[in-house]
């Protein structure tokens, strides 16, 4: 288990200012990586995840799907940056999260952030 700065995780850490290219590029990866588990569109059932629109101020374990406890119970408020804290390393935000998945590379993760702010519910 590799550790992260403690800033990170708190969501301390600023996002660059975004931009459209962001967005598409954001909803480029959610395509590729994350459309298998996740909807984007606006009154889609959720699929083996959660559906993502309008999950930036949504809290978290809130939306009709079925969560862990641990993400119920986690009292994250979804922001921009709580949302890059998550998708850095899901289980270290949130011990005992189902989500496994891991956005690596900074650059990707913060256009699929972008992309998730755009999404409205």
């Amino acid at each position: 288990m590799r550790l992260l700065p403690l800033a990170l995780l708190l969501g301390l850490l600023p996002l660059a200012p975004v931009s459209a290219q962001d967005v598409a590029a954001g909803a480029a990866l959610f395509k590729a990586r994350c459309a298998v588990c996740h909807r984007s569109e606006a009154g889609d059932r959720p699929g083996i995840g959660p559906n993502l629109a309008g999950v930036v101020g949504r809290r978290a374990g809130s939306a009709p799907f079925v969560y862990s406890d641990a993400l119920k119970n986690s009292r994250i408020v979804w922001t921009t940056k709580t949302l890059n804290a998550f998708l850095t390393a899901p289980g270290a935000l949130v011990p005992g999260t189902r989500m496994v998945v891991e956005i690596d590379d900074a650059r990707e993760r913060a256009d699929l952030v972008a992309y998730l702010a755009s999404l409205r519910k």
